[in-house]
């Protein structure tokens, strides 16, 4: 039985339709046995999946009906056989609506092995985007009304608001310590002392869509992570608060080292640091710590936390080292100034070239047993069935390897379209080098604010660059395309044209809100900026009561996208109005 595509069991008209479910009822005229086979038109290189059969037709005008519930998430590739000698008699591609009620007639043409298949609907599907579409309307009014509110609160205060609380320490994962509290002072165009509020809303964004996501995102498709290659909007944030946080990393360590603070008592800092969010991490993915001691039978290791602890503690210490006390003013003298925000960290940069080369060689020279060499595939029923127990290639066997199969996640992604059978971790140890660049190109991104310091026009020019190139890289490594590329977009691999895709996203987001926040102020960056003050606060507060109320609560109708989209929304909006009482009462929390 496909469950992930449609179920074979005969529909009754008493069976009550779940989201994303429709009626499909196969009306068999046709003298013959039938066999119903489907296939997700995003599963890559599947061969239909046999669902169920249909008996053949009684006679002229006396059809056979069987009954089937079909998924509506994605368009279907439907395809009807006869039995017993397999051969085709219709194929068609059909994307069903939510709860609608279709017919497949298959009618005898009076010629050996021909069939005319039509889809007819019975009943029309429901629009379950709406509350989508009214949610996207209430908050384009309330972001018009906040623009107007702040407007009034410029003024206010112009007559002696103080701004101690934008003096406080990044409170993400990019400062190591509270020794390097105002990190972003002379950060222009803000005022001396005023730190960059662009880098706490986009950090705080990215959260706030993370926990929402997190919580279930609606239950809509595009809320879930992409099965395998490919992008939905659950992809985009983990890798952004990766980039975030190699921003802040520069400015936080830069203003560290200015003030004299020993690099050893740094490092220090930030390795103790990596160890509290790692520890954190295991904690806070493996639930029941709740029920008494966590039993290693079946602890998972890698996590969320514990990539960000890792990739923290790479880029930290590079920065360390490497990273100036005082900017040379002398260098514009030089014909290599409009790029010496790399070049005078060229052993960093080596480093991570360094790494990405282990990741290629691991990905595509490792021999995986009964895989081909740079598999990159789902395994599965991808790739024809060829390699079924191959999922993620060279990524998935090294964690089952080093770390054990009962100790990476159980419940990958590709599950739900390519049936997959084997553990897999898209958190796993090869995607942390991925994950290290990803965070190394935002450390870049602070490198160009520091340099560039009283030039916004050239701060966002380099940051137009970057993009472009990264752009390009990604154009040439996915062939722009989904599934025919060199190296496919993909989270679940964090693969190279995931992070440069993703970074390139990330300069110009970046950009645009460094523009509007910090050099022309037409926003504060409310109410996003709160959560970003707040991050690990948010962040481990929302999955450690995830399943208490108020955040969720048991609902009239589960099989309501409203009702999910309701409560989802609720409980993010919780976390930002706590993360907004914090920072009013300055309470931040920090490791």
């Amino acid at each position: 039985k496909f469950i992930a595509v449609i179920s074979s069991r005969p529909r009754r008209k008493t069976t009550v339709l779940k989201m994303d479910e429709a009626t499909l009822s196969v009306i068999n005229e046709f003298q013959s046995d039938m066999v119903l086979s489907v296939m997700s038109k995003h599963c890559f290189q599947c061969l239909p999946q046999p669902v169920g059969l249909v008996p053949a037709g009684l006679g002229p005008g006396d059809p056979t009906t069987v009954g089937f519930t079909v998924s509506t998430q994605h368009a279907l590739m439907l395809q009807l056989n006869t039995t017993p000698d397999n051969s085709e008699l219709c194929r068609m591609y059909f994307h069903f609506g939510e709860h609608g009620n279709y017919s497949l007639w298959v009618k005898d043409l009076n010629a050996p092995s021909q069939a005319n298949c039509t889809m007819v609907t019975n009943s029309e599907p429901i629009n379950s985007y709406l509350h989508i579409y009214l949610f996207i309307f209430i908050f384009f009014l309330s972001f018009l009304a906040l623009f107007r509110l702040e407007a009034v609160n410029s003024l206010l205060q112009r007559f002696g608001s103080t701004m101690e609380a934008e003096r406080l320490i990044n409170s993400e994962l990019g400062s190591p310590n509270r020794l390097v509290d105002s990190s972003t002072e002379s950060i222009i165009p803000a005022s001396p002392g005023r730190r960059l509020r662009s880098l706490d809303t986009f950090r705080g964004l990215s959260l706030v869509v993370m926990v929402f996501v997190n919580y279930g995102g609606g239950r809509y498709w595009f809320f879930k992570h992409e099965s395998w290659n490919g992008l939905t909007v659950a992809d985009l944030v983990f890798p952004w608060f990766v980039f975030i946080m190699g921003t802040s990393i520069a400015l936080s360590v830069s203003g560290a080292v200015c003030r004299g603070i020993k690099r050893s008592r740094l490092l220090w800092k930030i390795c103790w640091r990596s160890v509290q969010l790692f520890i954190i991490g295991v904690f806070i993915i493996n639930p029941n710590y709740c029920q008494g001691s966590l039993s290693w039978d079946s602890l998972r290791i890698p996590g969320v936390l514990q990539r960000l602890a890792f990739t923290y503690l790479v880029v930290a210490v590079l920065d360390v080292l490497v990273t100036r006390a005082r900017q040379d003013s002398s260098l514009t003298d030089i014909w290599w100034y409009h790029v010496h925000d790399v070049l005078l960290y060229w052993p960093a940069w080596l480093c991570v070239i360094a790494l990405e080369t282990l990741w290629l060689c691991l990905t595509f020279l490792l021999p995986v047993p009964g895989c081909p060499s740079g598999y990159l595939g789902p395994g599965g029923i991808g790739d024809f069935g060829q390699y079924p127990n191959c999922t993620g290639g060279a990524a998935g066997h090294i964690d089952r390897w080093l770390l054990g199969e009962r100790h990476i996640y159980q419940t990958p992604s590709s599950r739900v379209v390519y049936m997959t059978s084997v553990p897999f971790d898209p958190e796993g140890v090869l995607g942390s080098i991925n994950s290290v660049v990803m965070g190394f190109l935002g450390l870049q991104a602070g490198k160009i604010l520091l340099h560039y310091r009283d030039q916004p026009r050239q701060i966002m020019t380099r940051f137009l660059v970057w993009s472009f190139l990264l752009g390009v890289v990604s154009a040439v490594l996915t062939k722009c395309s989904k599934d025919y590329g060199y190296i496919p977009v993909n989270k679940n691999l964090w693969s190279l044209s995931y992070v440069t895709t993703l970074s390139c996203f990330a300069f110009v987001f970046l950009l645009v809100l460094f523009y509007m926040v910090d050099v022309k102020r037409w926003w504060s960056g409310a109410p996003f900026f709160y959560p970003g003050m707040n991050s690990i606060l948010v962040y481990v507060g929302h999955e450690v009561f995830e399943d208490y109320f108020p955040f969720r609560w048991k609902m009239a109708n589960s099989q309501s996208h409203a009702e999910h989209l309701t409560q989802n929304l609720l409980a993010t909006s919780i976390w930002v109005l706590i993360s907004y009482i914090l920072y009013r009462k300055k309470i931040f929390w920090k490791i």
